[in-house]
């Protein structure tokens, strides 16, 4: 039943993302230095017409083609998108595969976070850490679209994340599952990669490593929890990186060494990996040296 629900929440949390993704792009697209004056903008969409209504809050739904307003059948997420044969009711335009994809990839997190928490979920506490976490997942996957679309990891996101992540301290050191000891701990894995980051942006003025990353570094160092678990953390990164990432620039036909990619994927992931399983490989490393 807890995995049901998962699913189900997954999907529309999933659906939420999409449309916030869009709504906070077409609001903020001024502020990115892009284009607006073209008839069509970097994503390739045309230009809103006539007024439409892009509040995250009470904004409606629309299609992004036509602009016709979604009616409630074409909003159940995953099963709206196959019933229509991923095409707009009303103008028969193709929707993209991202928005299927995004709800399914935010729904199979929750159940593999679920699935693999490294704490059984028993109890007021790991309840409520859980449910953090899942509102990180719905941070994250926001933050994966940007970075993969427009190379950009939004500050109004960020902040918002570790304004959560504030939050979780201090409902951790109210409910005395805060020690000092661990805030040291957490503080010392947030500065470790975010003063590498900051180190790397300096000297590279900006052309190793965005900005938003280095912010973003922030909350991930303190989500690993430690600076051993951050340097795990960067060496997943990295090699997923070099593996994905290298993998796809090669096998493209517009091949540039010059050519950036993003890092807040790979480091979101390598987050996700750090979070459950982190703990399970520093202890079978320790191990397997007999440290």
């Amino acid at each position: 039943m807890i995995i049901l629900i998962l699913i189900l929440l997954g999907l529309c949390l999933g659906s939420f993302v999409n449309a916030f993704v869009y709504r906070l792009y077409e609001q903020d697209k001024h502020s990115y230095g892009l284009d607006i004056k073209s008839k069509k903008n970097t994503t390739g969409q045309s230009k809103v017409k006539g007024k439409v209504n892009l509040s995250i809050i009470n904004g409606r739904s629309i299609c992004i083609n036509c602009k016709h307003q979604l009616s409630a059948l074409d909003l159940v997420p995953l099963f709206s998108w196959l019933s229509l044969g991923g095409k707009c009711r009303y103008c028969k335009k193709a929707i993209s595969w991202q928005y299927p994809l995004v709800e399914l990839a935010t729904a199979a997190l929750f159940v593999f976070s679920y699935v693999y928490w490294p704490v059984g979920i028993v109890g007021v506490e790991q309840v409520v850490l859980f449910a953090f976490w899942l509102v990180y997942l719905v941070g994250f996957m926001a933050l994966i679209i940007f970075d993969l679309r427009w190379l950009l990891l939004p500050n109004k996101i960020v902040y918002s994340l570790l304004a959560v992540f504030g939050l979780q301290m201090l409902y951790q050191a109210l409910s005395g599952e805060l020690s000092l000891r661990g805030l040291l701990s957490i503080i010392i894995g947030s500065l470790t990669i975010s003063g590498l980051f900051w180190l790397l942006f300096q000297l590279s003025s900006g052309k190793w490593i965005g900005g938003g990353d280095v912010k973003l570094a922030i909350l991930l160092g303190a989500l690993a929890g430690g600076v051993v678990e951050a340097f795990l953390l960067l060496f997943i990164a990295s090699f997923l990186g070099s593996m994905i990432g290298g993998g796809v620039l090669l096998l493209s036909k517009k091949f540039n060494l010059k050519k950036q990619l993003p890092f807040g994927p790979y480091l979101i992931a390598a987050t996700v990996i750090v979070v459950l399983f982190g703990g399970s490989m520093i202890d079978w490393y320790k191990n397997l040296f007999i440290l």
